[in-house]
């Protein structure tokens, strides 16, 4: 399921039906504003946090701005937007570094939120920012933990430092010195969990702190646990003071209400968020984009970031030129898919386009299987069909099926995705600088 699909879809039928009344009174924006209410009550956004939402975008509706404006139901849509990114925490909130290397990183949570994966994750994302990463394996109750981060470890080429069933505190200690020494500038200090909040657990990462007067304090939270992860943050946060958020799952069948309710009730910011399952999957947290992929505005500056991690300057340089002198090939297209398969699932993809866009191109995935059918497919054609799509009718696609032991659908299906596709890339041509999706 796609992040917040469902709140989106809610709010996308709201403010549709918004748009369709052209001048709004003050009765159609208060009844509007009731449903935006149940929408987030249902996505398990805390009955507080809603309520105060609503009454600030219902006062700043109802003023004659928008009450008086030729457009107000993308005036309602823009309040809304505002508000939720200051909801979400209204900036992203970067983390400190030490003046003094190492930066030492403490992750807490409790068992089963994502947290030895998190370190991982967190230290290859620092990796590839230049930093040079410790993961430190503090959790000595949970059986296979160890292993469990040094098997990351391994994945990620980063070091582990681990010291067997040892007191954590001495090792969390140990780890710092070992950093000094091999020059090592941020230590990632993965600690025990437990299955439920409780005294030993709490007194436990008491002392780490006081011995290691961790940089960040961040506290990760399972976001499919909706109303419950914000109990434990406030649990987490009440003991530890914790600096920062990270929300694991974030792609998961979640609802959002963690996301949306955390930063009014611990007023701490959400730092990352857990978009998959592999050791790449992880994001920095801009609320501004979140809120925009919400309310279906889509998420421009994340896809773009995604594109330029698949594809090489070279590559972007090629497409570019192909869509400019309007020469996109089906080899250009199949290089695309392949561009496409990196940068993660497509349906979340997908939400990332503005919802205009995004429209026109349901049904548009890609699987394994599809792309040895569609590789078939152009292999059957001839170099003047590939280069000239154009051209291709009827008997055409009929002697291309049976070249490649597929249907005159299937030929047909790859046909209208490689459209869809020219199409998605145009949207992007030029958005900032080179084009580079």
């Amino acid at each position: 399921m796609a992040l917040f699909s469902n709140l989106s879809e809610r709010l996308a039928h709201i403010f549709s039906k918004l748009s369709k009344r052209g001048k709004l009174t003050a009765l159609e924006i208060k009844e509007a504003m009731r449903e935006v209410r149940v929408a987030l009550l249902e996505a398990d956004v805390n009955y507080l946090v809603a309520k105060n939402f609503i009454a600030k975008i219902t006062e700043k509706a109802l003023g004659n701005e928008v009450l008086q404006s030729l457009t107000p139901s993308q005036q309602v849509i823009k309040i809304v937007n505002e508000e939720m990114v200051e909801l979400l925490g209204s900036t992203n909130s970067k983390l400190k570094v030490s003046s003094k290397p190492p930066t030492v990183i403490l992750l807490c949570g409790l068992q089963g939120a994502g947290k030895t994966t998190m370190c991982g994750k967190l230290g290859a994302y620092l990796k590839k920012i230049g930093k040079k990463p410790l993961l430190v394996a503090c959790d000595i109750y949970r059986p296979a933990a160890i292993n469990q981060l040094q098997v990351i470890g391994k994945q990620t080429n980063i070091e582990v430092l681990e010291r067997g069933m040892q007191n954590p505190v001495k090792t969390a200690k140990q780890a710092i010195e070992h950093a000094l020494k091999q020059g090592l500038d941020t230590v990632l200090i993965d600690t025990a969990g437990r299955l439920h909040i409780n005294d030993e657990l709490m007194k436990e990462l008491e002392q780490i702190k006081k011995e290691i007067k961790p940089t960040e304090i961040l506290l990760v939270v399972d976001a499919m646990t909706g109303q419950d992860a914000v109990t434990v943050a406030e649990a987490f946060n009440n003991k530890l003071d914790i600096t920062g958020v990270i929300l694991s799952k974030l792609d998961g069948d979640t609802r959002g209400g963690a996301a949306l309710t955390i930063k009014s009730v611990i007023n701490k910011p959400i730092k990352f968020s857990g978009i998959g399952e592999k050791l790449g999957d992880i994001e920095p947290f801009y609320p501004e984009r979140i809120a925009s992929r919400i309310l279906g505005m889509g998420d421009v500056l994340t896809l773009i970031e995604k594109a330029q991690d698949a594809v090489t300057d070279e590559e972007a340089r090629e497409i570019e030129k192909s869509l400019r002198e309007n020469s996109f090939t089906f080899e250009d297209y199949l290089k695309q898919i392949d561009n496409l398969k990196k940068m993660g699932n497509v349906k979340d993809i997908m939400q990332m386009l503005p919802s205009n866009i995004s429209s026109k191109l349901k049904g548009f995935d890609v699987d394994e299987n599809e792309i040895k059918k569609n590789k078939a497919i152009i292999q059957s054609m001839t170099i003047k069909e590939r280069r000239h799509p154009e051209i291709i009718k009827g008997s055409h696609r009929q002697r291309i099926a049976k070249g490649s032991g597929t249907t005159i659908q299937d030929v047909n299906s790859l046909i209208k995705k490689f459209e869809q596709s020219k199409e998605m890339m145009k949207q992007f041509k030029n958005k900032r600088g080179a084009f580079k999706f």
